[in-house]
């Protein structure tokens, strides 16, 4: 793989190819890829999926599904919509043909001559003539190609309007200050219609505008580019240093051969050959994590143009919208570069030789010596202290959960949010999972092999349950109203708290034994990549466990220790939190901006933590008792918590602020 340039300022690139766009077709996240590029992607993931309904963003990993999933994915790509402000902003020569959008609705393909500013479509010179004849269109305004063409403000004038992600065609109109997002009317009634705070956009577009300044998200978008260029030098550093370092273990060698003369040869020559393989695989890999930089860093500058453009030629209306995208763009960006300075390796290279000397002619070649690479980890700095705050949390609403039982009164231990915002809840005494629609009202249930303790979703389609009883994660599917069990995982010790870790599988923790619990690192075969233990108490089986976004770090709830425990993936403890009034901790939950939020079940509490495990503030006022399962909707921020206390079982949300 060729070395990943560093200084790179050549126009809107593909994240991909790294290459300006060709035809950029844009995602719902507003990420934009070459069509051919986007295309090879999907292609990618349906290799690996027997069935795809969608597919992940390749930079934020956001799902994504075309506008018609019936259709053959070798024809996904042309589905999403040409970014059109990216495509006035790239130079002349990067043009592509625009296609008359009326023709291919009808299976046909005709070259576009002009935009109709009020109906958005492309036109073929025939289909102009129709339409200016048309007396309803009268008065639409119609631009030609040439006038689209590098004109970013004629662009915008096109696209006035947003319409709605989740409801196709609807335009925006209000903006839930609750909730923090703009919603068509749609939206409004089926999800914001008992919130306090919805407004008409075009009534308070100004000030909603000058609270969130396109100028000030371009300049932390630059900050993000800035870290992801440190991040390529410092792996272009180590590639230097790495071959240096060979270079002297090759000197090295040489000197000790003049001494030990011919008993040596070989030994030099395995030193040279594990060196060289060594080092091209460390440059591999270092230059593999440039490429994915230098791709990011493209994801970011494209992402500050579309607001540069918007905030330079569009309207107040465009210039707000464009800026709430481009800020839920920013705290993908924040986790991922995370991800990145989370942790860096320095390699380094030395010869182990055996002694004693006397001994040598004895030994075989692997005992005489060999290369051995050893990896330490550098914490380094990332602070974007405008970005990452702590948020005020206000309960709104207490729903009466009523769902149908038989057994034992219900106790539910986990839950979550599944895509769609519908949500499902775990009962432990009951051996039961409920789905829940988006508005609380039970769906169905699914009765499981054992006592489930808690819940992860997995990916658009599956979840896990652990069963703590039968040292076994039950994966289960749910697709529309139907819930299938898919496989069983059997474990080695038992399993309570459970998290997803994204591509790596899940994170898993339980008891071990002698006062010692562990957590898990296994993927959704089962396969177990590594077990940390740390101390605990015999009331352990009450232990939870939650990630940051960036999946580095590790939370897990200890509550005969009334603690609080962070680790690091490598399994070093990262801080201990364990205040006099925590007692009991429960469950975990992470907000969007990596603050923690852990119940204390016999301190009758919530205490919110910054990503350093430091206290911002604990809940105290309206808390329920018997607080249990927590989790937290990403996307909405949303926190609802259940109860275990009363009979009748009830659900609290509150918003996060």
């Amino acid at each position: 793989m060729a070395a990943a340039k560093i200084e790179t300022d050549d126009g809107p690139c593909c994240p991909i190819c790294l290459e300006q766009f060709n035809i950029p077709r844009q995602l719902p996240c507003a990420h934009s890829f070459c069509e051919n590029c986007l295309q090879s992607h999907i292609t990618t993931q349906t290799g690996k999926l027997t069935k795809l309904s969608s597919i992940k963003c390749p930079v934020c990993r956001n799902s994504a599904s075309p506008s018609i999933k019936d259709r053959p994915t070798s024809e996904w790509a042309t589905l999403f919509p040409v970014n059109t402000v990216l495509q006035s902003i790239l130079p002349a020569k990067s043009k592509v043909d625009r296609l008359c959008d009326a023709c291919n609705t009808e299976g046909t393909t005709a070259l576009a001559e002009g935009f109709c500013v009020v109906c958005k479509e492309a036109m073929c010179g025939d289909c102009l003539k129709v339409h200016r004849k048309l007396k309803i269109a009268k008065d639409h305004t119609i631009l030609s190609v040439e006038e689209l063409d590098c004109n970013p403000e004629n662009v915008m004038k096109l696209a006035e309007g947003f319409t709605c992600l989740e409801h196709d065609g609807e335009d925006i109109k209000y903006y839930c200050k609750d909730h923090k997002l703009p919603c068509c009317a749609t939206c409004f009634i089926k999800s914001h219609k008992i919130c306090s705070k919805v407004i008409d956009l075009k009534e308070e577009l100004p000030a909603l505008l000058s609270a969130n300044k396109p100028v000030e998200i371009i300049a932390d978008m630059k900050k993000i580019e800035s870290h992801l260029k440190k991040f390529m030098e410092m792996n272009e550093s180590s590639i230097n240093n790495l071959e240096t370092q060979v270079n002297g273990l090759i000197a090295e060698m040489k000197t000790i051969r003049k001494e030990i003369n011919d008993v040596l040869d070989k030994l030099e020559e395995q030193v040279k050959t594990e060196g060289n393989i060594n080092y091209k695989e460390e440059v591999i890999k270092k230059q593999e994590q440039n490429h994915q930089c230098l791709s990011l860093i493209h994801a970011v500058r494209n992402s500050h143009y579309l607001l540069e453009a918007a905030h330079k030629y569009g309207s107040n209306l465009q210039k707000f919208l464009m800026a709430e995208q481009m800020t839920s763009q920013l705290h993908s960006y924040y986790n991922l570069v995370g991800e990145k300075y989370e942790k860096t390796e320095t390699i380094r290279f030395e010869v182990q030789i055996a002694s004693p000397i006397k001994s040598i002619l004895s030994l075989s070649l692997l005992e005489l010596g060999k290369v051995v690479a050893t990896t330490s980890s550098n914490t380094l700095p990332l602070i974007f202290s405008s970005r990452l705050k702590d948020c005020d949390v206000d309960k709104v609403d207490v729903i009466d959960l009523k769902v149908p039982t038989t057994g034992e009164t219900p106790y539910y231990s986990g839950v979550t949010f599944l895509p769609g915002d519908r949500v499902m809840i775990v009962d432990h005494n009951n051996n039961q999972c409920n789905l829940l629609s988006s508005s609380y009202q039970f769906i169905t249930s699914h009765t499981l092999t054992g006592r489930p303790f808690n819940i992860c979703v997995l990916d658009d389609q599956e979840v896990a349950v652990s069963l703590y009883n039968q040292k076994k994660i039950q994966i289960l599917s749910v697709t529309g109203d139907i819930i299938r069990p898919v496989r069983m995982i059997t474990t080695k010790y038992s399993c309570n708290g459970i998290a997803a870790a994204g591509e790596r599988g899940m994170v898993v923790n339980g008891y071990y034994g002698n006062n010692k619990s562990h957590w898990s690192l296994i993927n959704t075969r089962g396969d177990v990549k590594y077990t940390h233990q740390y101390d605990s108490t015999d009331y352990n089986y009450l232990n939870y466990i939650a990630l940051n976004n960036a999946k580095t770090r590790v939370y897990v709830s200890v509550s005969g220790m009334n603690s609080l425990l962070c680790f690091d993936m490598e399994g070093k403890k990262l801080f201990t939190y364990s205040p006099d009034n925590l007692r009991g901790p429960m469950g975990i939950a992470v907000d969007r901006y990596d603050n923690i939020y852990i119940i204390g079940m016999d301190s009758n509490n919530i205490h919110q933590l910054s990503p350093d495990g430091s206290l911002q503030k604990v809940v105290n006022t309206g808390v329920p008792k018997g607080l249990r399962a927590i989790c937290i909707h990403q996307r909405k921020d949303i926190l609802i918590i259940m109860n275990t206390s009363d009979e009748r079982r009830k659900l609290y949300m509150y918003q996060l602020k």
